[in-house]
């Protein structure tokens, strides 16, 4: 398995991108192709150390993250996520990762690999470890900023594909995301699309309040990319805010997430969990394709657990198992 990895994206481009891929490769027993300046990967792969497996594709272009996305994926066909994308539509790589601006990442995956047939608007799933349950998948995590009842619908059947395949959950629990737990409550969207999820076959469980989020009543839960992507950014602050706390209460030297669970209840591990790095992306789900989309400021632990996300996602044959379950709707 091949999985293409975007180089020069992200905020610590290029360094902590090769060094978390390397890291990646050696651990999961990946091939990797690295795509950006050839000269200066080569420089940094000598410094970390050759892994057998590892190819340098050198792209000329890159696309920062104030370009506007499509119109930098039309004019910079040798950037490396228009080279990434393409290595993917055409099978020589299993997975694409990029740290890179999100837009274009979403742009070039609409433009060169195309939506499953039956899904209108692809969407991101991002996988939040920090329930009481165990993780659940927020589906749309920011691809979609206005929504239709319909896309809530397909965001649903693509989070229990998704929660079946990644999570191991035989029947997923679908919850909607709304300001109140009864089927009148909501904006107009959210009371049609509760009215299609209700109709739909699926494991429906209803809406779910904001304070319900994280009691581990749910495996997908299903909103608008706008309300996903603030509840997403104030999960990951809030995550900030208790580890600086906790940090600023310890000795110095003794990071958070290293304590161990002697006389603190777990501390450490629920830190690790509350981290946006230690799954490393969200998947974009509903293209032919398997794309991972990375934290901006990605470094080497956020870019290495990414690319075996994308192992992952690959190996589960995510893409067809999709493609299978809108065929029998």
């Amino acid at each position: 398995m091949k999985i293409a990895v975007d180089a020069s994206g992200g905020d610590y481009a290029p360094q902590e991108i090769v060094k978390g891929a390397v890291q990646a490769a050696r651990e999961n027993n990946l091939e990797l192709v690295l795509l950006g300046d050839r000269e200066a990967i080569d420089a940094l792969l000598a410094q970390e150390g050759r892994v057998a497996g590892i190819e340098v594709v050198d792209a000329s272009q890159a696309i920062t993250c104030h370009e506007h996305p499509v119109q930098a994926v039309r004019g910079k066909p040798d950037s490396s996520i228009v080279k990434g994308i393409r290595l993917v539509k055409d099978g020589a790589a299993s997975a694409f990762v990029s740290a890179g601006n999100t837009g274009a990442v979403l742009a070039a995956s609409y433009l060169y690999l195309k939506n499953i047939e039956g899904i209108e608007r692809p969407a991101l799933g991002v996988v939040i470890p920090v329930s009481a349950g165990g993780p659940f998948l927020l589906i749309d995590g920011g691809a979609n900023a206005d929504c239709r009842p319909g896309y809530l619908l397909q965001f649903a059947r693509l989070g229990n594909v998704f929660a079946r395949l990644h999570l191991g959950v035989p029947s997923p629990r679908i919850g909607l995301l709304n300001n109140g737990e009864e089927e009148v409550k909501g904006s107009s969207l959210t009371i049609e699309a509760h009215k299609l999820l209700k109709e739909s076959g699926l494991n429906f469980i209803g809406n779910i309040e904001g304070q319900d989020i994280l009691k581990g009543r749910i495996d997908v839960l299903v909103t608008d990319g706008f309300t996903g992507n603030v509840l997403l950014k104030s999960l990951e602050g809030f995550g900030d805010f208790i580890k600086g706390m906790i940090g600023s209460a310890l000795p110095a030297g003794v990071a958070p997430e290293n304590m161990t669970t002697s006389g603190n209840g777990g501390l450490g591990s629920m830190l690790r969990r509350m981290d946006f790095s230690e799954y490393g992306g969200s998947c974009l789900l509903g293209v032919n394709g398997n794309v991972i989309v990375s934290h901006g400021r990605s470094r080497a632990k956020a870019m290495k657990n990414a690319v075996r996300f994308a192992g992952q996602a690959a190996g589960s044959g995510m893409v067809d198992a999709i493609r299978r379950e809108l065929s029998i709707i």
